[in-house]
């Protein structure tokens, strides 16, 4: 069988379903570019084991088990933004890994914003209500003026300030280096969380799920936040604690969130579900972890994954 070395072109082999027109204008002429979605078992193996860099959107559907730690694959690529559903230890020594981390940012910051001004409005809270049967015409909060906590400045995050920017919020940013171009109030790094959390009116979650990111959200942290505050995750539902937010809901009726990521998910475990009925409290705004689709974005993403 020809080693990967024999070929006159690099072979980029996607395991998800066909090369799209984007990828291959983006890729150019100096790669080859094959799917190996629907190949039979010899010309999968062929290829795969030819195989320079992978695109591979779901690792645990799209690689068989025992197939990736035998693959000479030097690169890998995710369509997906994050990259906490590979499993590091069955991929080729020495292989890199990029996730698409932008891939997905102006629709997820959308949804971000939109959940913060429904949340902020009161607009779930006052739907119930008048569900019930009650006018209750109180306040309600202006985003103008107030300070947005932004944990995971990267490409979501930085799409959300300046979404954000435009309604005159004040952007408090956290992220690894703590430095930023943008026009913020504050930059941070982790080690400012408490503090960023203090002040914020409200705290979008944008960062990746990682060994120190899990369970980053937890009863002290929910307990710095302002009473009526308002926390939006577009990240990974376990960033934050699932039985700490669900008691600091119930106790603190004037603080909310909106989740479009949840801690059991199709995605990684085969199914939605919830240890804690979060949709029955009126402080709650949920999706179904599709905050980053919108029609064309995959066809983006593809494309951004591909000049990765």
């Amino acid at each position: 069988m020809a080693s990967n070395r024999s070929r006159s072109r690099p072979l980029v082999a996607i395991t998800f379903g066909p090369a799209s027109s984007p990828m291959r204008q983006a890729l150019g002429d100096d790669v080859e570019l094959v799917s190996v979605a629907g190949a039979g078992e010899a010309e999968r193996t062929r290829l795969l084991n030819q195989a320079s860099v992978l695109f591979v959107w779901n690792w645990g559907r799209e690689i068989r088990p025992g197939e990736g730690p035998s693959l000479p694959t030097e690169f890998v690529q995710l369509v997906s933004a994050g990259a906490d559903h590979v499993p590091f230890d069955q991929l080729p020594v020495g292989a890199v890994v990029a996730g698409n981390v932008s891939g997905y940012a102006e629709p997820m910051a959308e949804h971000a914003l939109a959940m913060a001004l429904a949340l902020r409005k009161l607009l779930p809270q006052n739907h119930a209500k008048l569900a019930d049967g009650t006018w209750n015409q109180s306040l309600t909060r202006w985003l103008r003026g107030s300070v947005c906590g932004i944990i995971g400045f990267g490409g979501i995050g930085k799409a959300t300030g300046q979404m954000m920017r435009a309604l005159g919020v004040r952007l408090h940013a956290i992220n690894t280096s703590g430095e930023t171009t943008e026009p913020v109030e504050f930059a941070g790094t982790l080690d400012d969380l408490d503090a960023v959390l203090a002040s914020s009116d409200i705290v979008v979650l944008s960062l990746p799920l990682t060994r120190r990111t899990k369970g980053l959200i937890g009863r002290r942290e929910l307990e710095l936040m302002k009473p009526d505050a308002v926390l939006v995750n577009v990240a990974r539902g376990p960033i934050v604690e699932e039985e700490a937010l669900y008691d600091h809901l119930r106790s603190h009726p004037e603080f909310s969130v909106g989740l479009d990521v949840w801690w059991a998910e199709p995605f990684g475990s085969g199914g939605f579900h919830a240890a804690h009925p979060f949709l029955e409290l009126p402080n709650v705004l949920g999706s179904p972890h599709n905050s980053g689709l919108a029609p064309g974005v995959i066809e983006e993403a593809l494309e951004m994954a591909a000049a990765n």
